[in-house]
């Protein structure tokens, strides 16, 4: 019988507790949880504590010598790492230095220059380990069945016109998911730690690279970091042009992403249906007939199993080595940073014309 891949969790926040151990409680028959880390034994905890309930045997660590423990235990295959934006790469390269799976929230770095940085260190830490460390980036929105839909549904559309994709949210102190880390410690605050993710929804979709922004950003609410809106048009490198609009403090939340082509338009726009949350897709064909579908939100569930999927396959084939999930290489989620980073540097430039960073 083959032995399940034991892993652990670094943090032990809201999303932790929200989604991270009820999701990996739905698929414990394809791993062992072993343990939770967090700063403070408080914390630590009570994460534990909700995780038991599924799984009996998860180990509380806390502080430096937690954390140095979960390093040295080669039992554990591979680690989530769900911390503050600031301090996730320096610890995932540690972890990943000892040889053990990484599965990192978003966003992939703080800037470009982290990102680069973290990419070439990545790339030396493989070069000496047999069967390389796999470093993936947990961007859900690229496991949305909602999105994997939509791409092929692009497809039959014809050539791309215009995009569009409008962002309309609130977002303050009040929110369970707001960090004071945000204000400290990230330029751009929501606009670069959500913002990943609509660029990841938009790329998906178009099948191709941002190439390059003109943005005009504005500082309304004050208790977020600035800017808390961006309006910013785009080319991507097919050509087609598009425009990126996010507007964080408002009372009428509205999130969509619109692709027009010569033979159609596909809509895709978050929202409830049968008291599920989730997406609707909308297609419009050139002969005046419409579709719709709704797909409930699941891409944690899916990212989830295949960074597990992943690792116990890593492991299995370690000498010949084994190529992990595309769309959560760190360098997939490198691109969503720098298209942000992107904006956000014309905003500040008032407009500027600028290229998007490859990687």
């Amino acid at each position: 019988m083959t032995k399940l891949p034991q892993i652990a969790i670094l943090g032990a926040g809201t999303f932790v507790r929200t989604q991270y151990i009820p999701r990996l409680a739905e698929i414990s028959d394809l791993l062992v949880l072993k343990s939770i880390w967090s700063r403070t034994e408080e914390s630590a905890r009570g994460a534990v504590e909700i995780a038991r309930k599924f799984f009996p045997e998860v180990e509380c660590k806390w502080g430096d010598e937690g954390l140095h423990e979960i390093v040295q235990d080669s039992s554990i295959l591979g680690v989530a790492v769900v911390l503050a934006g600031q301090t996730q790469v320096d610890v995932a390269l540690r972890l990943l230095k000892a040889g053990k799976h990484v599965l990192q929230e978003k966003p992939a770095a703080a800037s470009n220059i982290e990102a680069e940085t973290a990419l070439s260190s990545y790339n030396s830490i493989c070069a000496k380990i047999p069967g390389q460390p796999i470093w993936a980036v947990a961007e859900n929105y690229r496991f949305e069945p909602a999105f994997v839909e939509g791409k092929k549904l692009v497809a039959g559309i014809g050539d791309m016109i215009s995009v569009q994709v409008i962002v309309e949210g609130s977002m303050n102190s009040s929110n369970p998911y707001f960090s004071s880390s945000w204000r400290r410690n990230f330029t751009g605050g929501f606009v670069l730690d959500m913002g990943v993710h609509f660029i990841a929804g938009l790329r998906m979709l178009v099948g191709c690279e941002v190439a390059s922004v003109s943005a005009l950003s504005s500082h309304v609410d004050l208790t977020l970091p600035p800017p808390d809106n961006i309006s910013s048009t785009f080319q991507l490198e097919n050509g087609c042009s598009g425009v990126f609009v996010l507007v964080v403090s408002t009372r009428s939340p509205k999130v969509l992403w619109r692709v027009v082509g010569l033979n159609g338009t596909l809509q895709i726009e978050r929202g409830n249906k049968d008291g599920k949350h989730g997406y609707s897709v909308f297609l419009y064909t050139a002969d005046g007939e419409s579709k719709s579908f709704f797909y409930p939100f699941s891409g944690v569930d899916e990212e989830l199993k295949s960074f597990i999927h992943d690792i116990s396959q890593a492991n299995v084939k370690e000498d010949s080595g084994y190529r992990a999930e595309p769309r959560m290489s760190f360098a997939e989620g490198a691109r969503d940073v720098a298209v942000l980073e992107a904006m956000l540097e014309s905003g500040s430039r008032q407009g500027a014309f600028v290229q998007v960073k490859k990687f």
